[in-house]
């Protein structure tokens, strides 16, 4: 009975055994059939294995065709070409220049002829002995002799040379030699309180001239300096009163009147690096008439030292430049010269070191607007009297 048990159990385990082989058998052949099918059918499989993709064969993409403005080519605004410089403005500006350059010629005027009356004893009392003085002086460099001497009781000659270099305001004078010499007429006879009558001149007849000319551009400011040659000349007139109040004092009132001529040679403006509205200024002369009411007082302060202070006011009239000056952008232009007035100045203090011998220091100046402006040529002399 046991045998019996055991083989139905050792058929059965068997049969069981072969049923499940059939299954796997079953099971395999299907997914080995949809795997080649997947294979064939080009459709991937969850996890292909490696196989390499087939090389491509090279075929050379088509050349880009140009665009409009093809990186070779240059561009409609090339950078290796400048572009081109605007055209400034500044036409007026440069013509209103040639303005300054008549203050500038007045000026000279002005300043030489107050060089010039050193010569002549402006800082000096009306009536002394004979006397002959060196001096220098700074602030307009001036170096030179002058003195007075007595042809009679009534008539002096006074008379001086200078050599000068100077400037003011925008222009430079060099190389000026000056001369000056007058006449006196005074009525000794009359007492200590008396009239006085003096005719004279100042000349320069050659110096060297530097004009500065400035003016503003849209492109930014321009300054010229240009050289010519240049002369001076004046002659005036003096009428006065004198007074010995004391042995140590003596007061003078007087006028005077002048008139001044400036001759200046033709010139153009220097080469620069940027003149767009150059000029030339054609030769030309330059004048003014003057009147001058001023006084003096001369003072002797014990028995070493002498003071004297003069000055007085002066009335430009008649006034004309002679600037005829063509400039690019405007033509001719013909600048004006107005009538102003200022006041001068001097004064000088003496120190008689011995008999006979005296230091001088003096000072004279201009005080006014523009273009006479503020000025001020200080210097040293030694006189000799006898």
């Amino acid at each position: 009975m046991v045998e019996l048990c055991l083989k139905r159990f050792i058929l059965a385990g068997l049969l069981t055994l072969a049923a499940a082989l059939a299954y796997v058998a079953f099971d395999v052949r299907p997914a080995a059939a949809q795997a080649t099918c997947g294979s064939e059918c080009g459709e991937p499989t969850p996890y292909p294995s490696y196989s390499p993709s087939p090389t491509p064969t090279y075929s050379p993409s088509p050349s880009p065709s140009p665009s409009p403005y093809p990186s070779s080519s240059p561009s409609p605004y090339p950078s290796s070409s400048p572009s081109p410089t605007p055209t400034p403005t500044g036409a007026d500006s440069s013509g209103n220049s040639i303005g300054g350059l008549a203050n500038q010629r007045f000026n000279q005027m002005i300043t030489n002829r107050v060089l010039g009356t050193v010569l002549l004893g402006v800082n000096e009392q009306v009536n002394c002995s004979d006397c002959i003085s060196a001096f220098g002086s700074a602030g307009s460099f001036s170096a030179g002799i002058h003195g007075r001497k007595e042809l009679t009781n009534n008539l002096s000659l006074l008379a001086g040379l200078a050599y000068t270099h100077y400037n003011e305001g925008g222009y430079k004078i060099t190389s000026a030699p000056i001369g000056a010499f007058a006449l006196r007429y005074d009525f000794t006879d009359w007492g200590s309180s008396r009239p006085f009558f003096d005719v004279g001149t100042i000349l320069t007849p050659w110096e060297k001239a530097r004009y500065t000319r400035s003016y503003n551009t849209s492109l930014g400011p321009v300054s010229v300096t240009s050289s010519t040659n240049a002369s001076n000349y004046a002659v005036y007139g003096r009428a006065g009163w004198m007074s010995r109040v004391s042995p140590r004092d003596e007061l003078a009132a007087s006028i005077e009147v002048w008139q001044l001529w400036q001759r200046v040679s033709g010139y153009s403006d220097n080469a620069v690096a940027f003149n767009p509205f150059d000029a030339t200024i054609a030769t030309g002369t330059d004048r003014t008439s003057l009147v001058k009411i001023g006084g003096q007082w001369t003072h002797l302060y014990g028995s070493n030292i002498e003071a004297n202070i003069n000055g007085g006011w002066v009335q430009s009239f008649a006034s004309r430049s002679g600037i005829v000056a063509t400039v690019t952008g405007n033509g001719v232009v013909v600048p004006t010269m107005g009538n102003q007035g200022w006041f001068e100045y001097g004064g000088r203090l003496g120190f008689r070191v011995q008999k006979g011998w005296v230091v001088d220091l003096f000072a004279n100046g201009t005080l006014g607007p523009q273009p006479v402006g503020n000025t001020i040529h200080g210097g040293v002399g030694l006189r000799i009297n006898y």
